[in-house]
């Protein structure tokens, strides 16, 4: 190598340093910073001086560490993360009030949420920012998600069940046997994953042939497998450098999932483009008519194929989640299935409307498993600049009805603990009893925190209850389940049931014909 060449990589290798070491003395001044405004607030001990409480939340069972220190420490918790880091774990409800609904825009996602949904989506709804850009979109992608939209849908949504369930009939006719076993996450996922292509894009995946498809192992490959030293470190560490995201084998999927979403989005948005059906009320045909029309057109291709993207992977984990969840509690409590399917048996499928308003004890089944089981178990947000949070009372040993939060530190609002507070739910929070939506004095629906809530709250939450509501109908008219099993929570992208001890999600349920 000449002396010259020496001297240049002398003096990058000496940048690399300084600006290393620049970063790492601004990252200890803001954490101390950070450190002495939250001092006052109660929290756990940290497990381990490097970590923090990472490990005991990445490896413990999803959400029973919030539980455990919201009951020793009250409604706002201050833990560490890795390297010291602060985090807030906020469940009072006049605070999260505040920052998902008045001052929305002041708690952003925290910039390594940002980076995941950047490099696997785009930047699409979920990763964009600041009110005006955020409204933009909003105005664009909100039409195809509306009640109006969904009611045009209700019966595509009993086509696609209809299919599952020719694929079942078909798996009791080669087993010729009164009753078979089915990896219910797996026809949770393809059920979702076929919904959303058919109604977003009029596209069918054809996942419902129950055959191998590439989409289906991508998506589940990226977040649904067993936990890994590598995979914990990502998740540590994402909060400060998410740009650890772009190495190792999470990186690969990440790149490889949105290659496979990217491509199937441009030939959907090339065909649509082509045949321009005037009637089409998919929610791409509605989002292009509604950008056409809009005084400031806004969605270019890679623009529309970032909703696209965002639009599938929101459609396809938290609505199998869901399902699968809602299939296990009905496997798990036969009484209540007769009663449920007692109440959808009747001549017709019934219509949107009739599936929001006409079948109580649906419904209540449906928002139960919504609040025990919600499919994501923390709602994070970062603050962008020291901000007062008003707070419903004191933190304790103080009379301050407010919370200082220095910018920049990030917080989580553990859904689990929101949903089973006691003093919302009454005392038996922690049982699944959904005839507490038949009473009279039950909270709205609008008080679950499971979509979230204010101007950021999630879009399609009518056309996810829709097609969960339909799907069960269907079932079961056809089919009762049990479920042999003992299952726990798996912690992925999304809270999904796996049986005790096993790798991926998982949950075989014994499925018998009902017999007219």
């Amino acid at each position: 190598m000449s002396p010259t060449h020496d001297a240049q990589m002398v003096t990058t290798f000496h940048l690399a340093l300084v600006l290393g070491l620049v970063y790492l003395l601004r990252f200890i001044h803001l954490s101390i910073s950070t450190l002495r405004v939250l001092w006052h607030i109660p929290g756990p001990k940290p497990h381990s001086w490097l970590w923090g409480e990472e490990q005991i939340l990445y490896h413990g069972s999803p959400g029973a560490h919030y539980v455990e220190w919201h009951r020793e420490f009250g409604k706002v918790v201050r833990f560490s993360g890795a390297f010291g880091h602060q985090i807030l774990s906020i469940t009072d409800s006049r605070a999260i009030s505040y920052i998902v609904g008045e001052g929305t825009y002041q708690f952003p996602k925290p910039n390594g949420v940002r980076t995941w949904f950047r490099l696997l989506l785009g930047k699409g709804i979920l990763w964009v920012e600041g009110k005006e850009a955020h409204e933009k979109q909003r105005r664009t992608v909100a039409p195809a998600l509306s009640p109006q939209s969904v009611r045009h849908l209700t019966t595509l949504f009993y086509e696609n069940a209809t299919k599952m369930v020719i694929q079942w009939q078909k798996i009791f006719d080669d087993a010729q046997n009164a009753e078979v076993t089915v990896e219910m996450t797996n026809w949770a996922g393809r059920f979702a994953l076929d919904t959303i292509g058919r109604a977003a894009f009029s596209y069918d995946f054809e996942c419902l042939n129950d055959q191998p498809h590439t989409l289906v192992n991508a998506l589940d490959s990226l977040t649904n497998h067993k936990k890994t030293q590598w995979t914990f470190y990502m998740r540590a560490l994402f909060w400060l450098a998410p740009w650890i995201l772009h190495f190792g084998k999470k990186g690969n999927l990440i790149r490889k999932t949105r290659k496979e979403l990217g491509e199937l989005a441009m030939f959907i948005l090339s065909d649509a483009k082509i045949s321009n059906d005037p009637d089409s009320k998919s929610f791409m045909s509605l989002m292009l008519r509604e950008d056409r029309t809009s005084m400031t057109p806004y969605l270019d291709d890679e623009q529309m194929a970032a909703q696209m993207r965002t639009i599938v992977s929101a459609g396809y984990e938290p609505v199998s989640a869901t399902i699968a969840w809602l299939f296990y509690e009905l496997a798990m409590d036969p009484e209540r299935q007769d009663a449920i399917r007692n109440e959808v048996s009747i001549a017709c499928d019934p219509s949107y409307d009739a599936l929001n308003n006409d079948f109580p004890l649906l419904h209540a089944f449906f928002m139960e498993t919504l609040r025990m089981h919600p499919p994501v178990l923390e709602n994070h947000h970062q603050a962008s600049e020291t901000t007062i949070v008003p707070l419903s009372e004191p933190l304790p040993g103080t009379t301050d009805a407010h919370l200082i939060i220095p910018k920049g530190t990030v917080l989580s609002m553990p859904v689990n603990v929101i949903q089973k507070d006691k003093s919302t739910w009454g005392p038996d929070a922690d049982v699944f009893r959904p005839e507490r939506w038949l009473q009279r004095n039950t909270r709205n629906k609008r008080d679950l925190f499971a979509f979230s809530l204010g101007p950021r709250g999630c879009l399609g939450r009518n056309f996810a209850a829709a097609e969960i509501k339909a799907l069960t109908v269907i079932l079961l008219r056809q089919f009762s389940f049990t479920c042999q099993c003992d299952i726990e929570s798996l912690q992925t992208f999304v809270i999904r049931p796996r049986v005790v001890g096993e790798g991926p999600s998982s949950l075989p349920l014994v499925v018998r014909r009902i017999l007219d």
